[in-house]
């Protein structure tokens, strides 16, 4: 197993811990995998996600809040309706609040 698909392995399982009803950022999941500066690498690997039910890549948000512009499954208007069947308030600008929604890791 090459070390970009043993860092993405350890990226769909951090991502498959986050619960229903939160979200988690594309920087939490990389310091959760040990390489806090992976970000995009965590984008990439959400983006090539093989198992997207299984997977809950749609959880994971920017620093910001916000939605993938170009969530891999259905844009970011899927990604809305799938975070909000949880019960996640998505906003009219595809954010949400993360003081509220944000998994803290445990």
């Amino acid at each position: 197993m090459s070390n970009q698909q043993s860092f993405y392995n350890k990226v769909y399982d951090a991502v498959k811990r986050i619960p229903a009803g939160h979200v988690a950022t594309y920087g939490q999941i990389a310091a959760m995998c040990g390489s806090p500066r992976a970000s995009r690498i965590v984008g990439g690997a959400l983006h090539r996600n093989p198992e997207p039910i299984v997977t809950p890549c749609h959880r994971v948000v920017n620093r910001f809040g916000g939605l993938a512009p170009a969530f891999a499954f259905g844009g970011q208007q899927v990604q809305k309706e799938l975070l909000e069947a949880e019960g996640v308030a998505v906003r009219d600008d595809f954010t949400v609040d993360l003081e509220r929604y944000l998994w803290d890791g445990k």
